[in-house]
């Protein structure tokens, strides 16, 4: 009976308008702040997922810019290495070990005949990204393994073949070629068999064992040209643009298509900083209305709610009653809002597996964090303003 009284009478105490102008500006507040921390939250997700991860973009073949080369005609330094180790966005770099001494490879096959002048190349086995069963190299050995880049075989099965009525080949095919590889020496050329064990999409050059690249270069090698030309770094985000920034400061170079999501990173943080800002703003003059308009409602309906102070109801009864009264609408539209946002979650990735890239299909954890955090907040914002005007003006 007497909660039946109080609804009645707080519901004359209000305006329909500006409660419903209220509640709008609250809800469109909660819905840019989850948005923004879901939009941050997708971006990661692309970025570092296990299903998008991509392990050949988190190695970076990083080299001096031509222009400076032509200046300077000098390579990487140890300064510049070094540093570069420094730097917060680097796991590890690698050095690329070039070959210093003459050499050439050709088929002894008269169906596949080809002789070619070669450059080999060898890094850290951590650095790369296959690791076949043949990949070692000793002093005793006759064999030298070699890893040549898919863009080879596509050049060479895609041009080179058709142009001189070669035949094209399949991985498994021309891992089965047998090759001479002759390398130049002040006692005449030696010979070795060498044989492709695998294709790399990481480093694209001609790599050998990095125990053959240091023996022969210690043995055949020119002495004058230790020189570092290019370097492997790994990196947990190759989108990060303190790595971009850092390249271009420093006149270094490497596959831009991997650092392009740098450039996607900072619309994102200002798309994602102008959303939450604008929606911090926005619930703080939601607040303020609300603060306000549980005040008029108080103030309007202060001599009834007096009245029924004098038979028994008690402040603390009333405090309660005020909050069942407002913050259950809240905590719907912030429900509501979740709800649509995990329609239209669900909805863009559906879409986007389509296109081959995978988002959670759900609000990522970090979201209904957001969402409980800014219920807390109107929770106890809603309590103190109803305790306040309560106790100092009812009272009185």
């Amino acid at each position: 009976m007497l909660h039946a009284l109080l609804h009645s009478i707080i519901r004359s105490a209000t305006g329909r308008f500006s409660r419903v102008l209220a509640t709008i500006a609250m809800g469109v507040a909660m819905l840019l702040i989850v948005l923004a921390v879901q939009l941050q939250a997708n971006f990661q997700s692309l970025l570092n997922s296990p299903a998008n991860k991509d392990s050949i973009a988190n190695f970076l073949v990083i080299h001096q810019s031509s222009d400076l080369l032509q200046k300077s005609s000098k390579g990487l330094s140890p300064e510049t290495i070094a540093d570069l180790r420094k730097q917060d966005f680097t796991e590890s770099v690698g050095i690329i070990e070039s070959s210093r001494f003459k050499a050439g490879i050709e088929s002894p096959s008269e169906l596949f005949p080809f002789y070619t002048d070669i450059a080999f190349e060898a890094v850290a086995d951590s650095f790369l990204d296959i690791r076949p069963e043949q990949w070692q190299w000793t002093e005793e050995s006759r064999f030298i393994p070699l890893i040549v880049p898919n863009l080879f075989l596509d050049i060479y099965n895609f041009q080179f073949a058709l142009s001189q009525g070669l035949p094209q080949l399949s991985t498994s095919a021309i891992q089965q070629v047998p090759l001479v590889v002759k390398i130049e020496t002040p006692a005449g050329a030696i010979k070795y068999t060498g044989r492709i064990v695998g294709f790399s999409d990481r480093i694209a050059s001609v790599l050998v064992p990095q125990s053959f690249m240091q023996w022969a270069n210690h043995a055949f090698g020119n002495g004058n040209n230790n020189q570092v030309s290019r370097v492997v770094l790994r990196t947990k985000d190759p989108g990060n643009p303190a790595l971009s920034n850092y390249l271009k400061e420093h006149g270094l170079k490497t596959d831009a298509d991997k650092t392009r999501f740098s450039k996607y990173r900072k619309i994102v943080d200002i798309v994602a900083g102008t959303a939450g800002a604008i929606g911090l703003i926005l619930l703080l003059f939601a607040l303020l209305v609300f603060s306000l308009f549980i005040r008029i409602t108080i103030a309007t309906a202060k001599s009834d709610i007096e009245l029924l102070l004098t038979l028994g109801l008690s402040p603390k009864a009333l405090s309660r009653f005020l909050m069942r009264k407002f913050f259950p609408v809240q905590l719907i539209l912030m429900c509501l809002i979740i709800l649509l946002l995990t329609a239209g979650q669900y909805s863009l990735s559906q879409w986007l597996a389509s296109q081959q890239i995978n988002l959670p299909a759900y609000p990522a954890p970090m979201t209904l964090l957001c969402a409980a955090a800014v219920l807390l907040v109107i929770f106890f914002t809603n309590r103190q303003s109803i305790q306040n005007y309560v106790h100092k003006h009812v009272q009185q």
